[in-house]
């Protein structure tokens, strides 16, 4: 069946897009345990960029698995289809000429580097929000630890499933004692150039 799909291109480049909305186009995604501050993080620096102009749409796991995801559990296999979804989302936004934040554990090294395949290295920048897991239980909003360590949560990243720390991201943030604004700044120090047509 797929020797019959063909890509059709059309006449606008991404380029072009870019050139249009006078930015590059990028993918920043962070990873990080549950309760780390990645959504909040992202949905911060979205905003400082969205302020000074920039073009930006997020994603996030909960919403994202509430919608297009809702289908998939927490399974190993299905953890790998649901951010293997979401690198396709997120490509055809790049594509658009938008920059994407994407805020998922993402707990696996090899979906990462498939991420970064999808959309391409240049593309592609990983934010490790590098939270202790001790703070994330601490903060625990959800009660998700909590019920993982009660056994109501099977296959809970950090508690009964693994996490795979990134070697070499682009973006470390160490959030212990830095304030959202400050892992806001770092970030977008780095980010920064690579905006920029």
């Amino acid at each position: 069946m797929k020797e019959n799909i063909i890509r059709h291109n059309y006449q606008v480049s991404k380029l072009e897009r870019q050139e249009l909305l006078g930015q590059n186009s990028l993918l920043l995604w962070f990873t990080g345990l549950s309760g780390s501050g990645k959504s909040t993080i992202a949905n911060a620096l979205e905003h400082k960029l969205h302020v000074e102009g920039i073009k930006t749409y997020a994603l996030d796991g909960d919403n994202i698995r509430k919608g297009i995801n809702n289908d998939l559990t927490f399974s190993p296999e299905d953890r790998k289809e649901n951010i293997r979804r979401i690198a396709e989302i997120a490509n055809l936004m790049v594509d658009a000429g938008v920059v994407v934040l994407a805020a998922f554990v993402s707990p696996y090294k090899k979906d990462r580097e498939n991420i970064a395949r999808i959309v391409g290295n240049d593309n592609f920048v990983e934010i490790f929000v590098n939270t202790s897991i001790e703070e994330c239980e601490k903060r625990d909003v959800k009660g998700l630890y909590k019920k993982a360590r009660a056994g109501e949560i099977k296959d809970f990243t950090g508690v009964n499933a693994p996490y795979e720390a990134p070697e070499n991201p682009e973006v470390e943030i160490i959030t212990d004692g830095l304030s959202i604004e400050e892992c806001v700044l770092k970030i977008y120090d780095k980010i920064k150039p690579k905006l920029k047509i």
